[in-house]
């Protein structure tokens, strides 16, 4: 599994992953910010962005892939940043090589299984999209609109429509999210990681839950913990300067 990815700025490696339908340009807020005194790697997850598509999903194998990235850079150390799905896809990075990560930053996720099912509406607006023979950007996100509501949720994500010689598809593989979704939903708690995590939650979101502590402790004993006010899921958007700001800080004292 090649992965897409994209390299900026230098210095100690920080390797940014993407959340569900997301892409790397999804953390492009955060890049910018780091780039100027870290050198950071954006991936595109399998079955996401311009990286190939898979039938198999799990954590496991996502976090092998980047891992595989990293190899073919030779890059023996380095800090990780996962958005969402991308933070587990980060958590599950550290039973695989737990003495080469330096820090783990997990925006706005828990390292547990989730019950509720959230994006019925977006799967079915993606298939929607797809069923039809589309001419336009403006014409998918008709159709979209029949399912999702939210203007901000259809344009981003729009992002990952892209044109080919047979009109407008899907970057990401529709088929192959909607069959592994409880495995995306789900989790494999994974061995004690030891080493500096922080764990940044939107206040107003419902994916760390105070009930959520124990497993977080149990599986990153080190781990610490920072609330940004006023924001949802999307708190690096939402707030780019605050999030930037408390990540910029993190790292600084992993060099201390």
């Amino acid at each position: 599994m090649n992965l897409h990815y994209q390299i900026q700025g230098q210095g100690p490696t920080v390797v940014l992953i993407h959340g569900l339908f997301g892409s790397a340009d999804n953390l492009g807020i955060l890049a910018r910010a780091l780039k100027e005194s870290c050198q950071i790697i954006s991936v595109d997850l399998r079955n996401h962005g311009q990286s190939p598509h898979s039938t198999t999903f799990t954590y496991r194998d996502m976090a092998q892939d980047v891992i595989d990235v990293l190899s073919q850079l030779n890059i023996s150390e380095f800090s990780v940043i996962g958005h969402s799905m991308g933070g587990k896809v980060a958590m599950a990075m550290t039973e695989l090589m737990p003495s080469q990560i330096l820090g783990l930053i997990v925006l706005d996720m828990a390292p547990v299984a989730y019950q509720v099912h959230r994006h019925e509406n977006v799967f079915a607006g993606l298939q929607a999209v797809s069923n039809q023979h589309i001419t336009s950007r403006k014409e998918a996100e008709q159709y979209l609109a029949e399912h999702v509501q939210e203007p901000g949720v259809r344009q981003f994500l729009l992002k990952s429509l892209t044109k080919t010689d047979d009109g407008f598809q899907w970057r990401f593989n529709v088929a192959g999210l909607i069959a592994n979704y409880s495995t995306i939903m789900g989790w494999e708690p994974v061995p004690p990681f030891p080493g500096p995590t922080l764990f940044v939650k939107g206040q107003e979101s419902e994916y760390i839950q105070t009930d959520h502590k124990d497993a977080i402790t149990a599986q990153f004993p080190n781990a610490k913990a920072h609330m940004v006010a006023n924001t949802g899921h999307w708190l690096h958007a939402e707030k780019p300067e605050t999030v930037n700001r408390i990540i910029l800080h993190f790292l600084q004292a992993l060099k201390n």
